[in-house]
């Protein structure tokens, strides 16, 4: 999902938590999986876009790395 306001705008994200009205996004370098942003849904741009390496560990309960989630937006910007 990309950032539709504030200034994280236009970034790439990837959604860990979903709290009510809120989404806690991580881009694995300025927003790390210990500092999530909290950002209203609203202000999101959805994309569809599932990363299955990083669904699978969340789903787990596995150990997700920032490098993880650098990786996987890497791979979706890159398509």
């Amino acid at each position: 999902m990309f950032s539709k306001s504030g200034h994280d705008k236009g970034g790439a994200f990837i959604v860990i938590d979903i709290e009510e009205e809120f989404l806690y996004i991580v881009d694995g370098k300025r927003r790390t999986l210990e500092k999530p942003k909290r950002k209203k849904i609203k202000h999101v741009q959805k994309t569809n876009y599932v990363d299955d390496g990083i669904k699978d560990k969340i789903e787990n309960g596995s150990y997700i790395l920032d490098a993880d989630i650098v990786k996987a937006l890497k791979k979706y910007i890159n398509n």
